[in-house]
């Protein structure tokens, strides 16, 4: 995809990118974790090299001087957020499964979430980012995470209709623009920014528990098994990454979060609960939030060397 985009950038005839996919079952749900989880081990050479291509990816996107089409169709999650948020136009289908569900394997909402998730209305980027919870094309419009929905049985002639006009976009996507519907978010959206308004997961915990209602119990239920540590390091990714100053920033950050939890227990044994032995049942360690203390935190957002930092391409 690197090599296509930059040979891409600078040719004359073309005057736009689409990104699709193939097969039935979505547009993208990630890396392979299964592979991401074996670099991980030893010296950690295997993974870093994906993430370090991973995230030049993500960043080439976000500054591409083209209009990019995101076909944001079926599954969207993790990876797929990656290489479709930085697009200017993502179409949604009644097949869209959007999520960032990475605190259920131990690490985090990674691929530039730290940059989208926390500019989304109100304390949603917290939310999705801490329960990995999973939001159908109308919520993803009302959050701006998609900018249309299209019917999946018009796809293929909404892709014809923007090769045939790549210089009309915005004209095309009107023409083929549906509704989406009511969003379910739109009910909860008030207890989500009341809940998860605080800046420790602990204080969330403690919102959620306090309030009783069945969708606080649900969302504290769902946290409950989540890796303590991700969820301490997701939400202050999220918060200090509203302020960063640059997508760059973003994904150098990210970077270091990613090279060291990828070697921690939690990731390993995310993936073994999760995508090996698929049975759901992770032994975090360390189990509880009191055992994630600012020091490790403090050790795992620090900036790497500067011969193995991240940098864009």
């Amino acid at each position: 995809m690197i090599a296509a985009l930059i040979a891409w950038r600078d040719a004359a005839d073309v005057l736009a990118v689409m990104i699709d996919h193939a097969g039935e079952r979505g547009f993208c749900a990630g890396g392979d974790i299964r592979q991401i989880a074996k670099g991980g081990q030893g010296d950690g050479a295997g993974a870093r090299a994906f993430f370090l291509a991973e995230y030049r990816l993500n960043h080439l996107l976000f500054v591409y001087p083209k209009p990019i089409v995101a076909i944001m169709d079926g599954v969207t999650m993790g990876g797929g957020v990656g290489i479709s948020a930085p697009a200017p136009y993502r179409i949604a289908t009644e097949r869209t499964v959007f999520a960032m569900p990475e605190t259920g394997i131990g690490l985090f909402p990674d691929v530039g979430g730290g940059w989208f998730l926390p500019r989304l209305p109100g304390e949603s980027g917290a939310w999705l980012g801490l329960t990995g919870a999973r939001l159908k094309a109308a919520d993803c419009l009302v959050l701006g995470l998609a900018t249309d929905y299209v019917e999946a049985a018009r796809i293929e002639a909404l892709k014809a209709a923007l090769l045939q006009a790549p210089e009309a976009i915005d004209t095309v996507l009107t023409e083929f623009a549906e509704d989406a519907g009511s969003s379910p978010l739109a009910e909860v959206q008030d207890h989500i920014d009341r809940l998860f308004g605080g800046d420790t997961v602990e204080t969330i915990l403690d919102a959620l528990a306090a309030d009783g209602s069945d969708w606080a119990n649900a969302q504290l239920a769902i946290l409950k098994t989540k890796s303590s540590q991700a969820l301490k390091v997701t939400l202050r990714q999220l918060r200090k990454g509203k302020a960063r100053a640059s997508f760059a920033e973003e994904m150098d950050v990210e970077f270091r979060l990613a090279v060291r939890i990828c070697r921690r227990p939690d990731f390993q044994e995310g993936v073994r609960a999760v995508i090996i032995d698929k049975d759901n049942a992770p032994r975090w360690d360390p189990p509880s939030l009191a055992e994630i203390d600012d020091a490790l935190l403090d050790a795992l957002f620090a900036p790497l060397p500067p011969d193995q930092a991240w940098t864009p391409l």
